[in-house]
């Protein structure tokens, strides 16, 4: 029987006049995830549904139905027609379907009647196919708990006819809200960072700022394995491998040890805003975490995010580390980001780093290597490498 995946959205239902814009696009992203087993998708009221090819396998999608941002649920279905005994034989087949796997009792219809000029009530089609159902199997009605649920969606042009809801994460259809930089630095957050604001509609554009003097290969890979996996999310990604160590030699070189990573932390600001206005984007992402280090206090990120003019976001500004952790297992980059690697800012850390550094004592010790940014940043940016998802 040919079937159908129902795709419902919710935030993008509150738009107003600027909807038709964040369906499109919804439908243009579910389009390219879908497209080797997508027959024909289009657009309903409140709705999207894709006719699918036989080749389709739901498990193989059931990851991205899960996190796709603009999604906030979907359902495998098959449709009828405005008439009631073709919704009894698909509904019969489904529950039968559904029988072949597993011994249950219980069912329960759940009818919804979005196009009201179809002659049944949602209660009506609860109570005839409910019957019918009960007649031809086995299975006794459960309104409090069953162990199946049938649903019936009446739509304006057809009726979807489905049973396991697939719960999505919501959010806007990526590419709705602007581009922006992300830094990556090979650990658990910003990873997820970078998930919640592609959640938002972002798309996002990657950068990881690296020491070339360790061993570059390991953090490259380490890298690409992150980035590609948040690419199922957008679909096409690109990640800038930028440089560190002549900035580095220098931070180490003139500043106090108690200021470096600070002071590092500015530099790569400073090179991601530089990355930013090379690509048209708006914004700059980070995966700070109030007070779980030394660098994200208020006085610190204050002074750190103070060294650009471009918009900062922190989308786990206020998040506790186990909360990033559910978070990154459920995005799958959990494994990749506990990989051992040595970063760069290792080599900066202080026993005892300034929690509460004075914005005037930073810019005296910037103004030592002022002479020299310009130049650094442009050869760090040249000698970047970019590579494309």
């Amino acid at each position: 029987m040919q079937r159908y995946l129902v795709i419902h959205y919710n935030e993008i239902g509150l738009k107003g006049k600027n909807r038709p814009f964040f369906e499109k696009k919804l439908e243009y992203n579910i389009n390219r995830l879908l497209f080797k087993d997508l027959d024909k998708i289009q657009r309903r009221y409140g709705l999207i549904y894709c006719k699918l090819k036989d080749s389709f396998v739901l498990d193989n999608y059931l990851f991205f139905l899960e996190n796709f941002p603009g999604i906030s649920k979907s359902y495998l279905s098959v449709v009828a027609n405005y008439d009631v005994e073709d919704i009894k034989e698909k509904a019969l087949f489904l529950i039968n379907e559904k029988l072949l796997h597993s011994n249950f009792i219980s069912f329960k219809i759940n009818s919804k009647r979005s196009f009201k000029s179809f002659k049944y009530t949602s209660l009506d089609l609860n109570i005839i196919i409910g019957k019918y159902i009960e007649e031809k199997t086995n299975l006794c009605a459960d309104l409090k708990n069953p162990q199946i649920i049938l649903k019936i969606e009446v739509g304006e042009k057809e009726i979807f006819i489905s049973l396991d809801e697939i719960k999505g994460i919501g959010g806007l259809p990526i590419g709705t809200t602007g581009k922006v930089i992300s830094s990556l630095s090979g650990g658990i957050d910003s990873p997820v960072a970078s998930f919640e604001v592609l959640k938002r509609g972002c798309e996002v554009i990657f950068v990881h700022i690296y020491n070339n003097t360790l061993v570059k290969g390991e953090i490259i890979n380490k890298i690409k394995k992150i980035v590609f996996q948040l690419n199922n999310f957008q679909q096409k990604s690109k990640l800038y491998i930028v440089p560190f160590s002549e900035i580095q030699k220098n931070i180490i070189s003139f500043i106090p040890c108690d200021y470096r990573m600070i002071i590092y932390r500015r530099y790569m600001l400073k090179l991601m805003e530089h990355i930013a206005l090379k690509e048209n984007a708006k914004a700059i992402v980070t995966g700070d975490s109030l007070g779980q280090v030394a660098s994200q206090t208020l006085d610190n990120l204050g002074n750190i995010f103070s060294s650009i003019n471009m918009p900062i976001i922190s989308p786990l500004i206020t998040f506790n580390k186990d909360e990033i952790v559910k978070i990154s297992k459920k995005i799958k980059t959990f494994e990749i980001s506990i990989i051992p690697y040595p970063d760069c800012c290792s080599f900066m850390i202080s026993n005892h780093p300034q929690t509460k550094a004075r914005l005037e004592d930073i810019l005296k010790f910037e103004d030592i290597i002022k002479s020299k940014e310009a130049l650094l940043i442009s050869n760090a940016i040249s000698s970047s490498e970019v590579f494309v998802f």
